[in-house]
This record gives C-alpha cells, sequence and structure tokens, in this order.
C-alpha cells in the first residue's frame, strides 16, 4: 500500500529516497558539463565537438521521456525505478573506461536512458504516495534533487576532474548510483502503478493549447539557459581564467542558492500559484543574462551576477511541473514525461548553439541569445497562464486512463 503521511506536515519516507534518486540522475546528467574542459584536453577534441556529448545524451533524454511514459507505463514503480539506477550504474561505469571520444559519445548516450525514465516516473507517482493537497509541495522536494546535485554534485564532478580527471567524476556516480538504487528498493511501496495513458489521454494532453503552452515554456527557458550554461567550465576559463578549484567553487555558489531558490518555491508555490512562481523564476534567470557584463572582469562581480539565476534555475523546473500536474491531475505522467523532455530538447538546442557560436568565435556573446530566448519564455508563461484562465480544465472530463 502506499504509504500516505500521517499527518499534514510530514511527507512518506520513500520521498527522501526519490529525492536522493534525483540527485544522483542529476550529478551523472550535469557530471560532462562540469567536466568539460577535461574531456575536451584528454580525448583531444574541441570544446564544441566534446559540448556533442551534452547535445546528443539530451536529445535522447528528450525524445525516450515520452517514449518511455508509454513502454513501461504499467511497470511497478518500485521496480522500474530501481532497475533504472541499476541501468545508470552500469553504463556511467562503462563510460568511465571509455578508450576514446568514438567510443565515449554512444556509452553517454546509452547511459542517459534512465533520467529519461526516472526523473518523470518519479514525479509521476507521487500523486498515489501523498494526498492531493501536498501534491505541490512533494513534487518540488522530489525536484530538490536536481538542485542538491548543483550544490553539491556538479561542483564536486568538477573538482574531481581537474584533479584527477572526468573518469572519477563517472566513476563516482556509478558508484552513488548502485548505493541508491538499494534504497528506492526498500523505501518505495509495492503497488504504485500510476494508470496507465489511453491514446484518448495522450489526445487529451496534445489537444490541449493550455498544456502544450505550458511545456512551451519549459522548452524555451532550457534552451535560453544552456545556450550558455552547457559551457560554464570554458566560458570561465577563458574570460576569467579560473582553475578547476576555482571553478568548483563558483559552481558550489550557483548551487547553494539554485538549492534555497527550490526551497523557497516549495514552500511559497502553493500559496503564489505554479504559473506566478514560473513567471518569477524566469525573471531571476533573465536579469543575470541581462547583467552578464559585468562579470566578465571580476570573479566577485561574476559570483552576485549568478545569484537570480542560480535562485531560478532549478525552482523553475519545480513549478512547471507542478503547474502541469495542478493543471490536469489525471493527466500527470503524459505531462511530466513532456515537460522532461523539453527540458532535455532545450539542453540540447541550447548546446548545439552554443557550441555553434562558440566554433564562430562568439563564446562572450553566448548569453544574448540566452537572454532573448528567455524573454521569450517569460511572454509565453504570462499567455499560457490566460489560456489557462479561458479554457476548461484538461482534467475535467473522465479519467483518461
Amino acid at each position: 500500500m502506499p504509504d500516505h503521511p500521517t499527518t499534514s506536515s510530514t511527507l512518506p519516507r520513500s520521498l527522501w529516497a526519490l529525492m536522493v534518486g534525483n540527485f544522483v540522475i542529476g550529478t551523472g546528467v550535469m557530471a560532462v558539463p562540469g567536466t568539460l574542459n577535461d574531456i575536451s584536453r584528454s580525448l583531444q577534441v574541441s570544446i564544441p565537438q566534446a559540448g556533442l556529448l551534452i547535445t546528443a545524451a539530451a536529445i535522447l533524454m528528450g525524445v525516450g521521456a515520452p517514449l518511455f511514459a508509454t513502454l513501461v507505463a504499467g511497470w511497478d514503480r518500485r521496480r522500474l525505478l530501481t532497475l533504472s539506477l541499476l541501468w545508470y550504474a552500469l553504463f556511467m561505469g562503462i563510460s568511465a573506461f571509455a578508450p576514446s571520444y568514438g567510443w565515449l559519445l554512444p556509452l553517454r548516450v546509452l547511459a542517459v536512458i534512465p533520467p529519461a525514465i526516472f526523473t518523470p516516473q518519479a514525479a509521476a507517482c507521487v500523486g498515489l504516495l501523498v494526498p492531493a493537497a501536498q501534491r505541490g509541495r512533494a513534487i518540488t522536494f522530489v525536484f530538490l534533487g536536481w538542485s542538491v546535485a548543483s550544490v553539491l554534485g556538479m561542483p564536486l564532478s568538477a573538482w574531481i576532474g581537474g584533479l584527477f580527471g572526468w573518469r572519477w567524476a563517472f566513476a563516482l556516480v556509478a558508484v552513488l548510483a548502485l548505493v541508491v538504487a538499494g534504497w528506492v528498493w526498500r523505501a518505495m511501496p509495492d503497488g504504485i502503478r500510476p494508470a496507465a495513458l489511453s491514446r484518448q489521454a495522450w489526445a487529451q494532453t496534445l489537444g490541449s493549447p493550455a498544456l502544450m503552452l505550458a511545456v512551451g515554456v519549459t522548452l524555451l527557458s532550457a534552451f535560453g539557459q544552456f545556450t550558455l550554461f552547457a559551457y560554464f567550465a570554458p566560458y570561465h576559463q577563458e574570460v576569467l581564467g579560473l582553475g578547476a578549484g576555482a571553478l568548483s567553487l563558483l559552481f558550489l555558489w550557483f548551487g547553494a542558492f539554485g538549492l534555497a531558490g527550490n526551497v523557497l518555491v516549495s514552500r511559497r508555490i502553493d500559496r503564489l500559484g505554479p504559473p506566478r512562481a514560473v513567471l518569477i523564476t524566469l525573471g531571476g534567470m533573465a536579469l543575470t543574462l541581462l547583467l552578464w557584463p559585468l562579470g566578465a572582469g571580476l570573479i566577485g562581480l561574476q559570483a552576485l551576477v549568478l545569484i537570480p539565476w542560480a535562485l531560478g534555475c532549478f525552482s523553475a523546473n519545480s513549478a512547471q511541473q507542478a503547474r502541469l500536474v495542478h493543471m490536469a491531475p489525471a493527466l500527470a505522467p503524459a505531462t511530466v514525461a513532456l515537460n522532461t523532455s523539453a527540458i532535455y530538447g532545450g539542453q540540447a538546442l541550447g548546446a548545439a548553439l552554443g557550441g555553434g557560436l562558440i566554433a564562430q568565435g562568439l563564446m562572450r556573446q553566448l548569453h544574448w541569445f540566452g537572454l532573448v530566448l528567455m524573454l521569450a519564455a517569460m511572454a509565453l508563461s504570462w499567455h499560457a497562464a490566460r489560456v489557462q484562465k479561458r479554457s476548461p480544465s484538461p482534467a475535467a472530463g473522465p479519467n483518461p486512463a
């Protein structure tokens, strides 16, 4: 039976395992941006070519999230989530021994199948673990793992990559995934199976202008972020001359505020409402991109400029997940999968655009392209909220399962 909390203020133990699972998933996904300089150097490829590891992985995760949501619809989530972490451990470990870039690229693609499964399916089963009144808080709590990954995982990857090489960072993720797989198996109850989505449900989801516009906000915001974020390591090395130690500290600073932002949104989202929370977080990221040139000469100024982006970075994703679940609870497995797809699709587009611009010598102009995309995401979010108010809820009809 689902382990519902006994009071209105507590969350079930299984959510802690899911949150830490997202931490491991997030650490593995961000290990490449954190170690991009060392990957480029050790495998003797250019920065744009190393960036293809981000693009290729993000494409697989983006396409895979909705596809896997259909393929695994009937699986018990305890077994599914545990197996996905075991797969992650296996292929992150194998990737650490890749002899060349030609080997690493396909291994990286295989390694990121679990993020396409774990994150959306963990969010989709939250509704079966907590009462409806706690759903927004529970979803943002589960996604807190991604913020913790930015606080600890990404800086740790950058530090380990700088001192010992990127292979050790990949190996660390493999070990963590193996440990957390055991925790998820012990903590998750049996019998958690979100209702399988029928063709009617997918048609209802894809045919809802409000839902699709909200998913589009995620795509645009991730596109804008990763145009620059994917290349934080080489950017700060070129512009500020940061070595591995200083870079890891900057990532730690960014992640600490990312965690703070997610905690704040988690506590306030039910009061603010998800659409307003999304707009606030996107506005913070846009502010940083606007002020970005101020940090080009001094690391202290760069750290200050990064704060609004960090506060909004991961909390925006959490708020978007909560927004979609609130809009159509019965369609959550589909909308969460599509939103995850949009996150990774935006990362692929951003990494590809940023790599192309760097190849043309425009490393220092990446933020302007990101700013335009972030402003477009804010405008679309505002429009999506208006459409939602005018439209009947997609969940108003019968349960689509």
